[in-house]
């Protein structure tokens, strides 16, 4: 992905330069997102861009009215797969703060490469987080009670490597990591606006507080569910499913385009036949079609589990954001783990 990021830089530098040339105009605006803190490009606030659903609402939450906050990956994309246009390079060259989870963007550290802005305050959200290995194919070889275990990985501030999909990206629809993601932002912000500094602070502790709740409700409710075993279309709930003390079975692997050869789909129903599976999961933003041919198979149903990892236009329709998605989520695994 980094070599089709390197070839569509080179072809589209010139204009991203020309663009960059703008002024703080570019910076201000949406990509096509529809997500905003603010409105226009205000002198008095700071410019935040972030690359994906979870990092805006992180940040929006911490910055309040003290900040414009841009989201890069537009409504209804799925972001694994997403890359950014000259015009997204313009508003990144422009940013006060950058904000990214790390993995999934997999061309960030080529875009922060090909920008300069000595003043700008770079946070990767996941910094710090112990990390869960995974791969492409979690079925091969072993069965499935372990889907993706926790590994002795640590992102490094700073540290200039680049991450692949032999880690898990997916830290954000733990709760309790979440939390995690939003002290880092609230770092950054406080860095980059030192005056705001206690905004920043009763801000970031005002969302963990809901988080911490959401948290709370999360264990509470599937501490005693009758099955521990979640059938998903692709490798998303790992960190979820270990902090609750639940079993991922993942029917293909970490990015949610890789199809699942036939020997996977073949493990999976026989799986899934064996724990009295009731429910297959699939997700917002993706073709459910395997998860449908798999409940097909074993006569159950599907259901939706959201990864958060964008939200639809009827989201925002209906005022939907990460933590009633997540009480969502919570529902929907309560009712599929006690059939």
């Amino acid at each position: 992905m980094n070599r089709l990021f390197a070839k569509s830089w080179l072809v589209s530098a010139g204009l991203a330069l020309v663009l960059a040339g703008c002024g703080s105009d570019a910076g201000s605006t949406t990509s096509g997102s529809g997500n905003e803190a603010g409105t226009g490009a205000d002198g008095g606030k700071l410019n935040i861009v972030t690359t994906f659903y979870p990092m805006y609402e992180f940040s929006r939450q911490v910055a309040g009215d003290h900040a414009n906050v841009t989201a890069l990956v537009p409504t209804g994309t799925e972001p694994h797969d997403w890359e950014p246009s000259a015009k997204d390079m313009a508003q990144i060259e422009n940013a006060d703060v950058f904000v990214y989870n790390g993995i999934v963007e997999t061309w960030v550290e080529d875009a922060l490469a090909s920008t300069n802005n000595d003043k700008r305050v770079v946070v990767e959200a996941s910094s710090g987080i112990e990390l869960a290995e995974g791969t492409e194919d979690e079925h091969e070889g072993e069965d499935h009670d372990h889907a993706a275990e926790t590994a002795e990985h640590a992102h490094e501030e700073g540290d200039g490597h680049s991450h692949d999909y032999a880690l898990d990206p997916h830290v954000w629809l733990s709760p309790a990591l979440a939390q995690k993601e939003v002290k880092a932002i609230e770092t950054a912000l406080i860095k980059a606006d030192p005056a705001n500094k206690a905004d920043y602070e009763a801000n970031a502790n005002a969302y963990i507080a809901k988080l911490k709740e959401l948290d709370t409700a999360y264990r509470s409710s599937l501490a005693n569910v009758k099955n521990k075993e979640l059938v998903t279309q692709h490798a998303a709930f790992a960190y979820l499913a270990q902090e609750y003390g639940l079993t991922q079975v993942p029917i293909s692997g970490l990015s949610p385009e890789q199809e699942p050869s036939p020997d996977q789909m073949a493990r999976i129903v026989q799986f899934a036949k064996q724990h009295q599976v009731k429910t297959i999961f699939f997700e917002t933003l993706v073709d459910p079609k395997v998860a449908q041919t798999i409940a097909s198979e074993i006569g159950a149903k599907t259901a939706v589990l959201n990864p958060l990892e964008g939200l639809t236009e009827d989201d925002i329709k209906n005022n939907r954001d990460y933590i009633t998605v997540m009480q969502e989520n919570l529902k929907a695994l309560t009712t599929a783990l006690n059939e």
